[in-house]
């Protein structure tokens, strides 16, 4: 999956400079919750041909960390060295041994190197020890919400999969820390990238990128992109899709507007196009075959939609 074009459509938003991601990483942290944070940003880099994340993993004293699963991480710096965009802290198990003066002295003094703060999986605990979290919203994985309700008083606990209070980002695990990544990219490079990126992952509730897919308006896009992904190479027509989403043509259209950015017909089209792109980049497919699975009866008119899309055209993706 290589040499893909870095031209988008003008629904997306792009964020002017990279963004650099500090992760913070403790002796058996999940390799499962690291994954799901860092290969979102890594497949949006690849995705757009440009580096809108870097990161390094850092250690409080730069030594080796080791996961829950035994997999060992040589950190490329330590927490007092290194400054960035956003801090993310990854404590996982044994996250209540991790929770001492030392560790609340380097999480209070990085917050002044890093604007943002993201706790993933029980991070939430490390923060709120250190005081980083009173007056703000918060969760944490879920077998430990009432413990840290109870712990902190001055945080508001919530049961959600991930929030977002200003400056501090907590998120409840693994599964979620992915739905919060895709959300930043969304949110910083545009939903049709997020969208791209879910597709990647070959997650069916694409939708989830954009706000987790929590109100009535998301559960409705989210229904209306599965039924998209779900008619790739037949399209269905708008009014169709709606109706399969339960709601009137002219509702999706003001609630993909509101949620994504695009009307559906716009998001529909760069479904197809992204799987026609995947398919020109992964296949000796013939351009013929892969108009015919990207729901394109005519290989010209895919040609010329994929060009206005990526700036490019599928045989020059090919040659390159």
């Amino acid at each position: 999956m290589q040499n893909y074009p870095s031209s988008m459509q003008n629904w997306e938003k792009t964020s002017a400079a990279p963004q650099h991601i500090g992760v913070l990483l403790f002796e058996g942290f999940s390799n499962h919750c690291l994954a799901n944070t860092v290969e979102p940003m890594r497949a949006a880099n690849m995705l757009s041909g440009k580096t809108l994340y870097d990161w390094s993993f850092l250690s409080l004293d730069a030594s080796a960390v080791q996961s829950s699963s035994g997999l060992p991480v040589a950190p490329h710096d330590r927490l007092d060295a290194a400054r960035g965009d956003m801090l993310v802290v990854m404590p996982s198990y044994g996250f209540r041994d991790h929770a001492g003066w030392r560790t609340q002295a380097a999480l209070r003094a990085a917050a002044s190197r890093f604007p943002t703060l993201c706790a993933m999986d029980t991070g939430s605990w490390l923060f709120a020890e250190a005081g980083l979290l009173d007056g703000h919203k918060a969760t944490i994985h879920w077998e430990e919400l009432t413990n840290f309700a109870e712990r902190f008083p001055d945080v508001e606990a919530v049961r959600e999969r991930f929030v977002i209070d200003k400056d501090r980002l907590t998120c409840s695990g693994a599964m979620a820390a992915f739905d919060l990544v895709l959300h930043l990219i969304g949110q910083t490079q545009g939903q049709a990238l997020a969208l791209e990126v879910a597709q990647l992952f070959m997650t069916r509730d694409s939708a989830r990128s954009h706000s987790g897919g929590a109100t009535p308006a998301g559960r409705i896009v989210n229904r209306a992109l599965a039924v998209m992904q779900e008619h790739v190479e037949n399209p269905l027509p708008i009014p169709e899709i709606a109706r399969r989403a339960g709601v009137t043509q002219k509702t999706l259209d003001a609630r993909m507007k509101a949620e994504l950015g695009a009307s559906p017909t716009t998001v529909y089209r760069r479904q197809r196009l992204t799987l026609a792109r995947k398919l020109i980049s992964d296949t000796d497919l013939s351009i013929a075959e892969i108009a015919l699975r990207s729901g394109y009866m005519d290989p010209a008119a895919m040609t010329r939609a994929f060009k206005t899309a990526f700036g490019t055209t599928p045989s020059r993706i090919r040659q390159g």
